[in-house]
């Protein structure tokens, strides 16, 4: 009998991954009255969805949730449902059923911690400390859907690709992609050296920076993979805007300790934090869907834009 496999045996698996979902996802008013932002669907799947399966696919088996105490959308998402799985088993429905109950594979579990005052997202991070205990992990930024084909393409998630290079260079890794310089001023931007085709050694971090003093036009988006370390760093960091925490500031302050890389996935990014990237990705997921494509495309070419 083949024993469990342990971390020591694939040191490239991140075994628990943080998502921060305790934001209140204005730009989606009133919708978010009622619905998370991150249970927002691209197609027949909420953000989260897509989120866990790119976790899962990495190698977790722990996903921790930061939550405030008003969302519940998320736990009964990944939760049993027993009365409709019930009528869909009585129904011969088992397409559906199988669908309802493949949310989660068996072996994963779920923790939800909450996050008392919505203080940024470094405080986010730190809510976590307690499960994630000593060991690496990862981060998703749920609204940040990154796409390489899923499952069936065989290819590697955002997630599974950083963890990779993370076990072999023993660093810390941002995800990123170049945007407009005018844009830089809406994320973290980094100053790195290029070791790799896609990986660069982060020597600086500049959070929202005017297009006229950024570093580069290299953003990080919504991937971390992350050393235990942060935790005592974060817990040091002091507030800044807002009084918010900035995950950021903790990473600058682990360049003087460890390398920290930049790496550029493979994938295409959707930013679905607001209205049009959701719309985006909506349209990308159904061109890709035998079931959806021919009839997608025709409406996109009535409408001029196929």
């Amino acid at each position: 009998m083949i024993p469990p496999e342990s971390p020591s045996m694939n040191p490239a698996r991140l075994r628990k991954v943080v998502f921060p979902v305790a934001g209140l996802g204005t730009r989606f008013l009133p919708a978010t009255k009622v619905v998370a932002k991150e249970m927002l669907p691209v197609l027949d799947r909420p953000l989260i969805q897509y989120a866990v399966d790119e976790a899962v696919d990495a190698g977790a088996d722990t996903l921790v949730f930061v939550t405030n105490r008003y969302k519940h959308a998320i736990a009964d998402y990944f939760d049993k449902a027993y009365e409709l799985e019930a009528k869909l088993a009585q129904s011969g429905k088992s397409d559906l059923l199988a669908l309802v109950q493949g949310t989660l594979p068996k072996h994963v579990r779920c923790v939800f911690v909450t996050q008392p005052e919505a203080l940024g997202l470094g405080h986010a991070v730190l809510c976590a400390r307690p499960v994630i205990g000593d060991e690496p992990f990862g981060v998703i930024l749920a609204d940040d859907l990154i796409w390489n084909g899923g499952a069936g393409a065989g290819r590697p998630g955002a997630l599974r690709q950083m963890a990779a290079v993370a076990a072999r260079e023993q660093a810390g890794v941002l995800a990123v992609e170049e945007v407009p310089r005018e844009q830089t001023d809406k994320y973290g931007i980094v100053d790195a050296v290029p070791i790799s085709e896609r990986a660069a050694r982060v020597r600086l971090v500049v959070e929202k920076p005017k297009p006229e003093v950024a570093p580069s036009n290299l953003a990080i988006v919504g991937r971390y993979v992350l050393p235990a370390r942060i935790f005592d760093l974060l817990e040091s960091t002091r507030p800044g805007a807002g009084g918010e925490i900035q995950l950021t500031d903790a990473i600058e302050a682990l360049l003087h300790e460890s390398s920290v890389l930049a790496y550029r996935f493979e994938g295409t990014r959707f930013d679905c934090g607001n209205k049009l990237g959701l719309v985006k990705a909506t349209l990308a997921m159904a061109l890709e869907d035998p079931a959806l494509a021919a009839a997608t495309r025709e409406y996109l070419r009535s409408r001029g834009q196929g």
